[in-house]
């Protein structure tokens, strides 16, 4: 097999475990009303569910990347797709809320053990001049992952069968990826096994290789940190609208209105969309400058949660098409922050400063889930967290626009010597 079959075999071969991850807690959104009525959970309990498994993803995050740089992916993601698995397996046989919490928490973590070693792997594979559009293609599997757990959800809820199936029969495809991704994948080309391999040189490790050094170069880089805090808005951003979106467009009657199920799912085929879209789009078009196409994102979407505020939801057509714009430009820059880590950082901390900026995203959204029911409770209007998401979509524009690229520095020396 050539080199570049290769390459496309390790990138589609983490695209499919991956692609059913989220079957393991985009699963939980679905269960909600059923689940508190059957267990008499309050709304503000179940919200602190969701709120533990966020945390426990964020904490995972930061953990399970340096582990990354350590440790074999090919070990690291199946163990987290079973522990997930066991998780919500046992969450369907359980009644205590608290139990509940902790094996969310517990979930989350687990959870967060496949997507820093994933990224690895593709940056192992790829060279930095494809990495827009390689992981361009891992955020589409991602993105495609919210589409199928919405499927699975809306064909078992459709179905009648009880809230507790829907944290064991969607996450059947997991378990046969997760065997999959064990068998075929390999961490990184051989030395030997290609010229094209040579070609896939990284930055210089010019970091010392213990797991606190690896963790000191990726906080001591101040580049790095403002695009993970860019990237922290964009994920409470993203995950507004994620767990949002269903409230304000169903309310309490969706089953007198079922095609509004419909809708909501454009949402998650549209940041499928934008993911590749980006991906490609930044080594073409943007020829390689990552913080131009997220700034571009990130102010679109900003325009179009205004949009979606002033629009009226009884609109169908409109509120389709909006869903899925809203969608492709959330999520379609977060295709682009990937390769920032390999840019940015040496060889040796890329999983690092991934399972960092993965964290700092996660308990960004995680803070945000609070912040929008409080702004619901305040205003009554479910309609008013898409301006509280606009300003929030700007504040990641912001923050990506006040980092200063190679190209810029360079201009600067270069303009201090001919002042000087």
């Amino acid at each position: 097999m050539s080199f570049r079959n290769q390459q496309w075999k390790m990138l589609l071969v983490t695209m499919l475990c991956y692609l059913f991850f989220y079957t393991g807690r985009h699963n939980f959104g679905w269960a909600v009303k059923d689940m508190g009525s059957a267990l008499a959970i309050s709304y503000t309990t179940i919200g602190w569910i969701s709120f533990s498994m966020l945390i426990g993803y964020s904490i995972g995050q930061l953990i399970n990347g340096n582990l990354a740089d350590r440790i074999s992916a090919r070990v690291m993601v199946p163990t987290g797709a079973f522990l997930s698995i066991a998780a919500n397996v046992a969450i369907s046989f359980s009644s205590n809320p608290m139990l509940i919490m902790l094996l969310w928490a517990m979930n989350g973590y687990f959870q967060s053990m496949a997507w820093a070693p994933g990224a690895k792997v593709i940056s192992n594979w790829w060279h930095k001049d494809e990495h827009g559009k390689a992981f361009g293609f891992y955020t589409m599997a991602a993105g495609l992952s919210s589409v199928v757990t919405y499927l699975f959800s809306i064909i078992l809820i459709q179905m009648h069968l009880e809230w507790r199936m829907l944290f064991r029969l969607p996450l059947i495809p997991l378990a046969f990826a997760a065997l999959i991704f064990l068998i075929f994948i390999r961490d990184k080309p051989t030395d030997t096994e290609s010229v094209e391999a040579k070609k896939q040189a990284e930055p210089a490790n010019a970091a010392g290789d213990s797991w606190l050094d690896r963790y000191k170069t990726v906080i001591r880089n101040p580049n790095f940190i403002k695009a993970s805090l860019s990237f922290g808005f964009e994920s409470m951003a993203r995950y507004g609208l994620i767990f949002w979106v269903p409230v304000h467009y169903l309310g309490k009657g969706w089953k007198e209105n079922p095609q509004y199920l419909w809708v909501t799912l454009l949402l998650p085929i549209g940041m499928a969309t934008g993911a590749i879209s980006f991906g490609a789009l930044s080594d073409s078009v943007f020829k390689g400058d990552r913080i131009a196409s997220i700034r571009l994102g990130m102010i679109i979407s900003a325009i179009l949660s205004i949009l979606i505020y002033i629009s009226p939801s009884s609109n169908l057509l409109l509120g389709g098409a909006l869903m899925f714009l809203a969608g492709f430009f959330v999520y379609g820059p977060q295709a682009n922050f990937w390769p920032l880590s390999p840019q940015m950082l040496p060889k040796n901390t890329i999983g690092t400063g991934i399972g960092f900026m993965n964290m700092t995203g996660y308990l960004f959204a995680a803070l945000g889930e609070p912040l929008f029911g409080f702004v619901i409770d305040a205003t009554g209007a479910t309609g008013s967290i898409f301006m509280v998401i606009s300003f929030i979509c700007l504040l990641s524009a912001v923050f990506i626009s006040t980092i200063k690229t190679r190209s810029q520095q360079i201009a600067k020396e270069a303009a201090s010597t001919l002042n000087s």
